[in-house]
């Protein structure tokens, strides 16, 4: 059974509306969070953007959304806009600050016609600051927040991760944002503006590591993430793979050590100097020895936290992922049948369904205009004048 074809439930966020004007990565990972979760997402395009061919970011991070082609620059555009604000539990905008307001659809204009509204604002550096106007993308904030820096080898230049941890952690932040305003709501019956700045949400990370200054000024945590432990590091393997070991237990140690008959190295785990450089050199070869499945097995059976370093396509056929069912088959009118990342969160009594492919831009306007009670008539006045 594809995605497509579960059966629709009550969902937990099943009632909320969510107005998505985020234009960049972040809101759109937010929303969508949101939308697998049963929210009703309206994406709010560019009008002047509809019939452009969906990207392939946009065929997992837009579905389960609805999609509504806007010009905002038009008064006609910005009313129907009002006209679903008023109506809207949560509105997510990720402009730079001063963008929305530009626009006509900041948080105080629509705070004076819903109060209750939950208006997230997910920028760089949030909306204040001295470097609040500052262009910038993932990289940069993981640059100035410290995380970037912590990638760095000693005396080596720091490594560029794979994914976009600050366009990620941020959309995380403000998922966790606009759910606590809305538990907050439910206490206080007042709206409120929820600020997430990229940089914020890199800084937060920091806290997993130990991320705060001694009294004497020295950061607590010294050494890079790039931790140099034999029992902590990458091994290169038989078939050209590698595998990844993660031991920190004494008892890993232990049972490695005597895997590798080499019970003297089990009072080595923290070695340093020379002494470490030899066990490096020593746990290089004998990894050399196996595949990376070989190894995989081998060491899980004696307890040991060992791992494949997977490719993607390997990601989506592992059987945990598989099981987890964080692997599923979509379809997409345009795009065909894709295997897509599923929904991480797992809820025993409602878990949330793929209910609808990303939507091209503009797809859904008619059905949300009539929504709002426009008529045909009035619709295609609308597109004559080019406010859709």
């Amino acid at each position: 059974m594809t995605a497509l074809e579960a059966k629709e439930t009550t969902m937990p966020l099943e009632g909320l509306k969510i107005l998505d004007l985020g234009t960049m990565t972040p809101g759109k990972y937010c929303t969508l969070l949101l939308a697998d979760l049963g929210a009703d997402v309206i994406r709010i395009e560019r009008s002047n953007a509809s019939g452009s061919p969906i990207s392939e970011e946009d065929l997992i991070l837009n579905r389960n959304k609805r999609s509504i082609a806007l010009n905002l620059k038009i008064e006609d555009g910005r009313q129907i806009f009002y006209r679903l604000a008023e109506k809207a539990d949560v509105i997510l905008e990720s402009n730079r600050p001063g963008a929305a307001k530009r626009m006509g659809v900041d948080y105080d204009t629509i705070k004076a016609m819903n109060p209750g509204i939950i208006y997230c604002s997910l920028s760089g550096f949030g909306q204040d600051g001295p470097y609040a106007q500052l262009p910038a993308f993932d990289m940069i904030f993981m640059a100035i927040g410290g995380l970037l820096g912590l990638l760095a080898g000693k005396n080596q230049a720091p490594v560029v991760p794979g994914i976009y941890v600050s366009d990620t952690g941020s959309g995380l932040m403000a998922t966790i944002g606009i759910l606590t305003a809305l538990i907050a709501r439910s206490k206080t019956k007042q709206g409120r503006l929820v600020d997430i700045a990229m940089l914020d949400g890199v800084m937060s990370m920091l806290s997993t590591v130990s991320g705060f200054l001694r009294r004497n000024g020295e950061p607590a945590q010294s050494e890079t993430l790039g931790l140099k432990m034999p029992g902590y590091s990458v091994y290169e393997t038989k078939d050209g793979k590698y595998v990844a070991l993660g031991v920190f237990r004494p008892q890993s140690w232990q049972a490695l050590c005597r895997f590798f008959e080499r019970e003297d190295l089990v009072q080595q785990q923290w070695a340093t100097g020379q002494a470490q450089e030899e066990i490096f050199s020593f746990f290089k070869e004998k990894f050399l020895t196996k595949t990376r499945d070989e190894w995989c097995q081998a060491l899980r059976e004696l307890d040991i936290e060992i791992g494949p370093v997977n490719d993607l396509k390997e990601v989506y056929d592992d059987p945990q992922v598989q099981h987890r069912q964080m692997a599923v088959q979509v379809e997409h009118p345009e795009a065909g049948k894709m295997i897509q990342i599923g929904i991480p969160i797992k809820l025993s009594e409602t878990p949330g369904p793929i209910m609808r492919p990303a939507p091209a831009i503009g797809r859904d306007t008619g059905e949300i205009l009539k929504e709002l009670n426009y008529n045909e008539a009035q619709i295609q006045e609308l597109r004559r004048e080019q406010a859709i």
